[in-house]
């Protein structure tokens, strides 16, 4: 069965019991040092306040996404700058005290420089080599995401691709279908697709011709000060004419040196995806692909190792939590 769907009582329908507190954190990794070099270590942080050790992490502030909110956190509590890469699930726990559930999302994230200061929240950071890492968690909740991290490579190349954002229907556009462009809501989806796709490390840009497609990446090649490159084999009539020209063109765009974003069109990406799961040997999440959403493709050694959508979980969270 294919993991597109268009029923929204699906997998998207919430859980009986919805979590009312989010958070997001992440297994922040760097490689080994010293004797150990070729191996990874795994950041573990002391909170005073608690007298544990866990997985940095924290709550969304007001109009963040889990993803921001990740990157964010680890940067507060360790002083380290990471970029994130495969989606680890999450952990759902009743908060002490409270009638409230809390939820919480992890990412792994591989440190890209900074230096850990005592802080009030954290006083002491511990990287651990994988031998002893699960001893030294004082919650099995944060041993399971750990396993889920260990169970692909730490180290991966990142491709992102992004389905246009909103542009209104096309039967209520006169002109030339490829000249139809965002419309406001799709704007804002643009803008606030910026911060989500920096945290993934995003460096270049290359994108299906359609105005829409251009329009949706173009807040983030100002961020990045960068052009955004045109490949029509990423539009509908490039991919329908020649989708292995298109899939071969897609798998040199993985690069360990960049993180590259494709922005692309709804009959385009589903097939890819399908199709680059299907010749690497993995199983997809279920996704409806929704304008504005994000497939975060993982590979190690070329070979595709993880594929997360990123849907509902790019909505900001425009109120307090907790």
């Amino acid at each position: 069965m294919s993991p597109f769907h268009n029923d929204p009582a699906d997998e998207y329908t919430d859980p009986p019991v919805k979590a009312n507190i989010l958070a997001a954190g992440a297994v922040l990794w760097r490689p080994a040092r010293g004797k150990d070099a070729g191996a990874i270590e795994i950041a573990l942080v002391h909170r005073p306040k608690y007298d544990d050790w866990s997985l940095p992490k924290g709550k969304l502030d007001p109009g963040e996404t889990p993803v921001i909110t990740a990157v964010r956190e680890v940067a507060e509590e360790t002083g380290l700058r990471s970029r994130l890469g495969r989606y680890l699930g999450h952990v759902t726990y009743p908060v002490t005290g409270h009638r409230k559930l809390k939820r919480v999302d992890y990412w792994a994230a591989e440190v890209v420089d900074g230096e850990f200061e005592s802080n009030t929240e954290v006083d002491v950071l511990d990287w651990c080599r994988l031998d002893r890492v699960m001893d030294a968690l004082s919650y099995p909740m944060d041993r399971t995401i750990v396993r889920n991290f260990l169970r692909q490579p730490a180290e991966t190349a990142t491709l992102l691709l992004v389905r246009h954002a909103k542009a209104g229907r096309s039967d209520r556009y006169a002109g030339d279908d490829d000249l139809r462009p965002l419309e406001k809501a799709g704007r804002a989806q643009a803008r606030a697709l910026v911060p989500n796709l920096l945290a993934f490390g995003a460096t270049e840009i290359v994108s299906a011709p359609p105005a829409r497609c251009v329009q949706t990446v173009t807040p983030l090649a100002e961020e990045l000060g960068t052009d955004i490159e045109l490949e029509p084999l990423f539009s509908e009539s490039g991919y329908a004419a020649a989708p292995d020209s298109a899939r071969k063109r897609a798998r040199d765009l993985v690069s360990a040196d960049a993180v590259r974003v494709i922005s692309s069109q709804g009959k385009v990406i589903p097939d890819l995806v399908e199709w680059w799961a299907g010749e690497d040997g993995i199983s997809l999440p279920p996704a409806r692909n929704r304008k504005g959403s994000v497939w975060v493709l993982s590979f190690n050694g070329g070979r595709l190792v993880a594929a997360d959508h990123l849907d509902r979980i790019l909505i900001p969270n425009d109120f307090p939590q907790g």
